[in-house]
């Protein structure tokens, strides 16, 4: 391991800790002022955001990129747009720092409170998603963390120019610069050395692909919230509505088959598959998606004169994230078959059901052993702002600490806060 990136990181993190005492304390006026500023920043600053980020795509390295990651590196107006409004979301969300959890007087008389805390010093490591260094920065600055941010080598330039806007707007506000910084270099050693400084970083969150987040948490001294894959189900039940079915299955899968909540699997029940399988087959071929079929379903298709758009299934495609136009298909039995096939084969990210026979769904919901789990609504809301956190520091399909996508209060800790009046432990 080099000894100049050792010395850079440690420098960074050192900085980043002392600024994570000052935040812990900042009243939430202060942080929204800091926050604010930033979204004005973002809307002023369109042209010279998209200038940078097409320096990005079209490097060497965004050229090598999958369809999906590239998708995720490319700015666009819209998606600034939708940047800035994720700023102000969070302006808006209630500051959890100081929340009362418990509260209790003892026998003796101590009163003992258990409140919110920030975490301390966070380390986000990512690929190709710029939106992550504004998403994470401003979680973590309104949670009252510090963060140290590690891009990829093929968004260098776009996550630069994102976090000179941070760094004015911290400036601006009063806030320690050091809140957030951007590591600046891509070099693999400066990330080996990140991941050894324990006593300086409380937690890493890597959001990329498995790869990556499978190298972070082999390799960390520190903890690590993470999820490796999204490999996320609709189940159409016996008594689904097939037009909800086939509509939430095309928007699952084809909204945004690069997402981590895109649906990758879809079951079917044997007893509406030759009705439901041929058109939302037709739909999601009208959508450029291939369908990987098991023989059940083949079978049914070939009989709906599909068969040549189809093809079979490998019995890796049950368990593979495709992010692409490509889904695995199967018809199953019945529904503890799906909850079965769902806890075997999924991820234990996202996972959908769609039925009008209320205890099924209920049975459903109880028993997939997923981190979001759906009745009736497709898998694609799995998402921080969807679920009105303003934004998301990342998905987790951990059991410890958080689960599901991290908002505020999942990058927060407790603390005990004990007062006596002179009480001596016998």
């Amino acid at each position: 391991m080099s000894a100049e990136f050792t010395s850079l990181v440690t420098s960074l993190a050192q900085r980043a800790r002392a600024a994570s005492l000052v935040l812990a304390t900042v009243p939430t006026a202060a942080k929204n002022a800091a926050l604010a500023r930033l979204a004005d920043l973002i809307d002023a600053s369109h042209a010279a955001l998209l200038a940078a980020n097409a320096s990005d795509l079209a490097s060497p390295e965004a050229a090598a990129l999958s369809a999906a990651s590239r998708d995720r590196l490319t700015l666009t107006t819209a998606r600034l747009n939708h940047l800035a409004v994720s700023v102000r979301e969070v302006i808006a969300l209630p500051d959890p720092v100081g929340d009362l959890l418990e509260e209790t007087t003892r026998p003796n008389g101590l009163h003992i409170r258990k409140v919110r805390v920030p975490i301390g010093v966070i380390g986000i490591i990512y690929e190709a998603r710029p939106n992550v260094t504004i998403d994470c920065a401003i979680l973590c600055l309104k949670s009252g963390n510090a963060s140290i941010l590690r891009g990829g080598k093929e968004c260098f330039h776009t996550n630069t120019a994102l976090a000179a806007l941070i760094t004015a707007a911290l400036t601006t506000a009063g806030l320690p610069a050091d809140a957030v910084q951007l590591i600046p270099t891509t070099d693999r050693a400066a990330l080996n050395a990140l991941l050894k400084l324990d006593s300086l970083i409380h937690c890493i969150i890597p959001r990329g692909g498995e790869s990556l987040i499978r190298f972070v948490a082999e390799n960390s001294t520190i903890p690590v919230i993470k999820h490796f894959q999204g490999v996320c189900f609709v189940y159409v039940d016996a008594a689904a509505d097939l037009a909800m079915a086939e509509a939430i299955t095309v928007n699952a899968k084809a909204s945004r088959p690069s997402a981590c909540n895109a649906a990758e699997q879809l079951l079917v029940h044997v007893g509406v598959a030759e009705k439901f399988l041929p058109t939302v087959a037709r739909a999601l071929i009208a959508k450029n998606v291939q369908l990987r079929c098991d023989p059940a379903s083949l079978a049914i298709l070939a009989a709906s004169d599909l068969s040549t758009l189809v093809a079979p299934a490998t019995a890796s495609d049950y368990t593979t994230e495709f992010l692409d136009t490509i889904i695995a298909v199967r018809v199953v039995d019945s529904l503890d078959t799906a909850i079965a096939t769902i806890n075997r084969d999924s991820s234990n990210h996202s996972d959908a059901i769609v039925t009008a026979d209320e205890p099924a769904a209920r049975r459903f919901l109880a028993s997939v052993d997923s981190a979001t789990v759906y009745w009736n609504a497709s898998t694609r809301f799995t998402d921080g702002f969807e679920f009105g956190y303003g934004a998301e520091i990342g998905i987790s399909t951990d059991r410890l600490h958080a689960r599901g996508p991290m908002g505020l209060r999942e990058l927060c800790t407790y603390k005990f806060l004990i007062e006596g009046t002179g009480q001596v432990r016998p």
